[in-house]
């Protein structure tokens, strides 16, 4: 499968460079210029509320999106249709967009805690970068589901979205993490 807009990277489980080491990465920018995503299963130990003045009191989980402008927030969600200035991904995911208009519809529940996802940073590759990266096998590509982007399980979205692409890939997300140790 090709990357692009909407895709979903899986590290490949012995991917070195610990930034990556067994995440998904949901792709929201792919062109020529380059490609952003966010990392979507490495939940932070705070949570909105504690980062942005006008989100006191939103107790909602945070990730790491990855290691560039690790001081700049991003959101996805699943109400684009509610959500001034979002872009549609693929599936129902949609980035960004009006964010007193998300915090809005947070505080009168019309967004609830599975539908968004906030991350500190994000990942980015230069011109050609990411083909090469897939080149060594670095990366799998696949969908992106919005039931695994989205779980409350973020251990498990690595895992449960190679065991869905099936065969080989359905093994690799049992492989140790270092099989020195096996």
């Amino acid at each position: 499968m090709e990357p692009g807009k909407g895709k979903i990277l899986l590290s490949d489980p012995f991917l070195k460079d610990p930034n990556f080491a067994r995440t998904s990465v949901l792709l929201c920018e792919y062109n020529n210029e380059g490609c952003i995503g966010f990392v979507v299963n490495k939940k932070l130990a705070f949570e909105l509320g504690d980062l942005v003045e006008q989100a006191e009191g939103i107790k909602l989980a945070v990730y790491e999106g990855g290691p560039v402008a690790p001081t700049s927030l991003h959101f996805i969600h699943q109400k684009g249709v509610l959500v001034k200035d979002s872009v549609a991904l693929s599936n129902g995911i949609y980035w960004g967009g009006d964010f007193e208009q998300i915090l809005g519809l947070i505080r009168n529940n019309q967004i609830s805690a599975d539908e968004i996802r906030f991350f500190v940073g994000y990942s980015g590759w230069s011109t050609g970068q990411l083909e090469e990266e897939l080149a060594e096998k670095s990366w799998i590509v696949a969908e992106a589901d919005p039931s695994l982007v989205f779980s409350d399980v973020a251990d498990l979205i690595w895992k449960e979205s190679l065991k869905k692409l099936g065969g080989e890939y359905a093994y690799m997300g049992n492989y140790p993490s270092n099989p020195q140790l096996n």
